[in-house]
């Protein structure tokens, strides 16, 4: 790239904050989706590290005035290749925008976009309040969890980002710097442009700082697996759990994968019962209140033909069994052609599932599928095999987006479209949706400068 594009970007973040040697930014150019499927990164690409929404601001200018790309970078945890860099131009990294302020007496945290989900979580619970999303690895940031509405196991119970986010400050690919929302609950003047850009995955703007509001902290919980011997009986327990409660999270899981997920970590699986399990987190006002719903959970499924529940309620103990079940993607992903998020309604799992299963059976492969029963949120695992393993996957995945469609269902509940679903938008979105969603990106972004490439089919 042009040294005088060089010179003025380390006149605006300082020179130690301007990478162009490529063994530097490495890291940088790749997020956490499966190598067969991720995006190859651009050659010529300079990394950026501002400090302020006013350093961004000049950079958008400066990216504008020249019709260079720029590529947002949070924490690199995405799933889609989003922030991956697939075009010769700048890459932005947040990671310096990392102050965060609680706002204890509204309830609210003020956090620029580079502060991590981890830094969120602790700060929150020093202050006695809880953010109740946990949308999976805690090195993600703040500005790409908003950016990408991120959902995660809690949805169930307390929704997905949006419904946290109150305030946004981003800078729009011109350059200019908006301010929407705030410490407010109640907001209905003029169209909604704080939610267009939740879930817009960093195509419209770059979030530099978010407003959330956090919940008094929950003082009690307590995890419940449930085993089954098979995969219908188990989510015919879902609709059972929800009307006895709605607990912080269910997720629908197979015996091998939990147990081959435990290996890798050097653990031990605590359930030898049942071929697949319901794991159902609850938080209540009280311990009391815990054992209680965990009763009454307990019994609707052992209706249900459910096995001998674990109850576990020591915090390091559940927490081993989160990081057991966080872990299967690792524990797998070497293995891994595809990994899909469809998401259906509840009453459809069970048929999702076995149409997915009667292909593993005609074709012979593994698919395993596993998620978040309660808000019908699954993944599925397209495995490598020795045959020709893009073409195939490519196949497998059509047909399982049309399963989910059928159903009732989308392509993406919560990893988004990013870079690599772009092309699969056509059949499962109305063309005038599609027309709409180019307009309102060349509005914002006349050059098509941020992001290109994402979220939108161009």
């Amino acid at each position: 790239m042009d040294r005088s594009i060089v010179d003025d970007l380390e006149a605006i973040v300082g020179r130690t904050n301007v990478v162009t040697a490529r063994e530097q930014m490495l890291d940088y150019l790749q997020d956490e989706s499966v190598e067969s499927v991720r995006p190859k990164p651009a050659e010529d690409l300079i990394l950026v590290k501002p400090a302020t929404a006013q350093q961004i601001s000049q950079i958008l200018e400066l990216a504008n005035k020249h019709s260079i790309p720029v590529f947002p970078r949070g924490g690199g945890t995405g799933l889609a290749g989003g922030a991956v860099p697939t075009t010769d131009g700048l890459v932005v990294s947040m990671e310096r925008m990392n102050k965060i302020e609680i706002d204890r007496e509204n309830m609210m945290a003020v956090a620029e976009a580079g502060v991590t989900l981890e830094t969120l979580l602790n700060t929150a619970t020093q202050a006695g309040l809880f953010f109740p999303l946990h949308p999976g690895d805690e090195s993600a940031q703040l500005g790409g969890l908003a950016a990408t509405n991120a959902g995660g196991v809690r949805a169930v119970k307390y929704g997905v980002m949006r419904n946290y986010v109150r305030g946004i400050e981003a800078v729009l690919p011109t350059g200019e710097i908006l301010s929407l929302g705030g410490k407010l609950h109640k907001n209905n003047v003029g169209y909604d442009f704080m939610q267009l850009l939740v879930g817009s995955e960093g195509t419209l703007a770059i979030i530099t700082k978010v407003i959330l509001r956090l919940l008094p902290k929950s003082p009690a919980t307590a995890t419940l697996i449930l085993p089954y011997n098979n995969m219908h009986d188990a989510i015919a327990s879902v609709s059972k759990i929800l009307q006895v409660d709605i607990p912080l999270a269910v997720e629908y899981v197979e015996k091998d994968l939990m147990e081959r997920s435990a290996e890798h970590l050097g653990e031990t699986w605590p359930v030898k019962s049942g071929t697949c399990y319901l794991i159902v987190v609850v938080a209540e006002s009280s311990k009391d209140h815990v054992l209680e719903t965990c009763m009454k959970i307990a019994e609707a499924c052992q209706q249900n033909k459910a096995l001998e529940p674990l109850f576990v309620d020591e915090k390091d103990k559940q927490e081993r069994i989160l990081r057991v079940r966080s872990n299967i993607y690792s524990a797998m992903k070497n293995g891994i052609a595809d990994i899909l998020d469809i998401t259906v309604p509840v009453s459809e799992i069970t048929k999702v599932v076995d149409q997915i299963e009667e292909i593993t059976k005609r074709d012979k492969i593994i698919i395993p599928v596993f998620g978040h029963a309660a808000d019908g949120n699954l993944h599925v695992h397209i495995m490598k095999t020795e045959d020709n393993v893009p073409e195939y996957a490519e196949k497998l995945k059509d047909e399982i987006y049309d399963i989910a469609a059928k159903a009732g269902g989308v392509i993406t509940g919560e990893h988004g479209i990013g870079k690599i679903r772009t092309g699969k938008l056509q059949p499962y979105l109305a063309e005038k949706e599609i027309e709409l969603m180019k307009q309102i990106k060349k509005i914002l972004d006349p050059k098509n400068i941020l992001n290109p490439g994402t979220k939108v089919p161009m």
